[in-house]
Order: structure tokens, then C-alpha cells, then sequence
């Protein structure tokens, strides 16, 4: 059995399925790699017109697909202090607050992205009357656009929490300690998600190799490093080596407890605020 996946070239992603890609899991199936941007991937998976099995989507698309796949408890990302970053070009003579999007072009890396459900409901609360305009571009886009004053604030995520500074950029906001400050939960960002039509054994059997994966990575680091620089958007071994640290944790094995409330958590207080549509009783669960 050969499945698609689809998966960034982010370094927490290519650190979790180095394993798994090159064939060293024991009895995993064999997969045939698409590498997308996240924002592509929702888009597969929400249109339901792509083929791949496996796919990384934001949390924040959930509500719209999980009639067609099941959210695999492990493979994804969630965690503390790894937010998405409101970026501006400076505070100026004063510090820069919320108030100061209030009308404001704002670039974000996805309109169905997890980064961008946590930046409204923050914006709900900070920033009066609402930013302005709202632009989705490649993330790595969006700090140059901030730079070069194309946009009066960038959403950003990945590595750009540790090089925003390189651009003589100031955080404005973290969405992260938003969240975190308001539910004592962890952050959820991305998910693993497969086709249900793939049936609840075979289900069993990607979330048991997703695993497994992680904890053959986190065993051997040395061995995904080819595969993670080969790539990296940002080619830095350092940056490469924060942002795994950040982004695959105790959740990526298994999102237990905690990682399930955070989930439930940002679903259904969207889906209050008329963000998303409400999510049915047993949605999140798996086989």
C-alpha cells in the first residue's frame, strides 16, 4: 500500500516524517510526498477535489472537512509560547497597540489558518471598529510587504518568530500568549488528517506510524537532518533547530487531554463568535 500525503517544507514537518518518507518505519505504509503550503492544503482539503490520503491543515479548517477526513491524534502541532507574531514596522516614539490597526491593511498567510481564527477573535477584543483590509499571501512574503510598506501589519508564523528583528520589524502582538492568557490551554496550529473512506483500520495503522515517526526522530535527530535542510525555507541549521524545539513536543505524539481541549476549545468558542460553523458532538473522534 502506497498513500499520498501532502506536508510543508517546515522543519517540525520534515522532522516528523523524515522516518516515515524514507521507509524506516516498521510496517508503515509507503508514502508518496507532495510538499505545500498550508494554505494550498486547506484549500485540497476543504475542496474535497484533491486525491492525496494524508494531509497537514490548519485546525482552524476543521469544521469544514471532517465529514470527509478524521483528525489522526498525533503528527500535528500544538504547544506554549508558539503563537503567531502581530508584526509592524516599529513603535515608533510610542508603543503600538491594538487600537492602531483599527482601519488597517493587514497580511495574513491564510484566510482558513489557524494564525488567522486567533487573530480575530484577538482583533474582536483589541482593536476597535476592526482592522481595514485583510490580504493572504505566502508567509514568507509577509514580512518584506511590512518592510518595504505594503501592509501596516503582517500576521506571521514558522521561523519568523526568531528573525522578525532582521527586518527591523516590531511584534506588536503575540497571538500565542493572547490565547494562552485567556484559556490556560495550549496552542493548536496544525493538524494530521486522513481520508475516512480510508476506513478505521488503515486509520489506526497512519496514527500509529505518525508516532512512531516522531519517536524515531526525537531518538535519532542526526538522521532527519539532511532531510530537514534539504527543505528548509529558512536554511539557518540554528533557526532550523528552534523551530523543531518549538513546534514538535509532547502534543505532536499524542494530543491527549489537554491538546483535545485546546482543540475543542478554539472550535467552539469561533463557532460562537460566528468564525466557523459548530462542530457535531463527535467529530474529533477517532477510531
Amino acid at each position: 500500500m502506497k498513500l499520498k500525503i501532502a506536508y510543508s517544507p517546515c522543519p517540525n514537518d520534515t522532522f516528523v516524517f523524515d522516518a516515515w518518507a524514507h521507509g524506516r518505519v516498521p510496517g508503515a505504509p509507503r508514502l508518496d510526498v507532495t510538499f505545500a503550503d498550508i494554505d494550498v492544503t486547506n484549500g485540497w482539503a476543504e475542496g474535497g477535489t484533491d486525491d492525496h490520503d494524508v494531509l497537514k491543515v490548519s485546525y482552524a479548517v476543521l469544521p469544514w472537512i471532517l465529514d470527509k477526513y478524521a483528525l489522526l491524534p498525533c503528527g500535528g502541532a500544538l504547544g506554549r509560547g508558539c503563537g503567531p507574531l502581530v508584526l509592524t514596522r516599529g513603535a515608533g516614539g510610542g508603543a503600538v497597540t491594538g487600537a492602531d490597526l483599527a482601519g488597517k491593511t493587514v497580511a495574513v498567510p491564510s484566510e482558513r489558518s489557524t494564525a488567522y481564527l486567533l487573530f480575530r477573535l484577538w482583533a474582536a477584543e483589541t482593536v476597535p471598529g476592526g482592522v481595514g483590509n485583510v490580504v493572504v499571501m505566502p508567509f514568507h512574503e509577509i514580512m518584506p510587504a511590512v518592510r518595504d510598506g505594503k501592509v501596516d501589519a503582517g500576521l506571521v508564523i514558522h521561523e519568523a518568530r526568531f528573525t522578525y528583528q532582521n527586518y527591523g520589524l516590531h511584534c506588536l502582538a503575540d497571538m500565542g500568549e493572547h490565547w494562552e492568557a485567556t484559556t490556560g490551554l495550549p496552542i493548536p496550529l496544525g493538524a494530521i488528517v486522513a481520508r475516512r473512506s480510508l476506513g478505521e483500520d488503515t486509520l489506526r495503522l497512519l496514527a500509529e506510524s505518525a508516532r512512531t515517526s516522531v519517536r524515531m526522530a526525537w531518538d535519532d535527530p542526526p538522521a532527519s537532518r539532511p532531510y530537514v535542510l534539504e527543505h528548509a525555507q529558512e536554511m539557518d541549521p540554528k533557526v532550523a533547530d528552534q523551530h523543531i524545539g518549538l513546534y514538535v513536543n509532547e502534543f505532536t505524539a499524542d494530543l491527549g487531554e489537554h491538546g483535545y481541549a485546546a482543540v475543542r476549545g478554539l472550535l467552539t468558542r469561533a463557532a460562537a463568535e460566528g468564525l466557523v460553523p459548530p462542530l457535531g458532538p463527535d467529530a474529533l473522534s477517532f477510531p
